[in-house]
């Protein structure tokens, strides 16, 4: 498997080796921003508007709940991308990331409405 130039691997065509890593990295970049917006959601709740109310305060803990089980599945997948061969995500965690992100969604417009 060589290609680009000089008969090295190129990661962009096929490094099988490469791949596991990238999505590695993909997960943790993708936590990352999560726990971003989860701060911005806080943040909002806390200073935004004049005081805190219950539906704000609701909507900050809902979020950094999804967070935490976005936390939980982001760690059990990189995990196992330490395989050789990493098998693909099962239909409930693709389902429960899924609705994580959806979860997060929520408490964005809830906070800004």
């Amino acid at each position: 498997m060589s290609g680009g130039r000089g008969g090295a691997p190129d990661s962009r065509t096929g490094d099988p080796a490469a791949q596991p890593e990238r999505t590695r990295f993909a997960w943790r970049r993708t936590t990352l921003t999560f726990a971003v917006a989860v701060a911005l959601s806080v943040r909002e709740a806390v200073y935004g508007g004049g005081g805190v109310s219950a539906t704000e305060a609701g909507a900050a803990a809902a979020g950094v709940l999804a967070w935490l089980l976005f936390l939980v599945l982001a760690h059990r997948r990189i995990t196992d991308m330490r395989a050789d061969r990493p098998a693909g995500m099962g239909p409930g965690a693709v389902r429960a990331a899924a609705l994580c992100t959806l979860a997060m969604a929520t408490v964005g417009v809830v906070l800004l409405w």
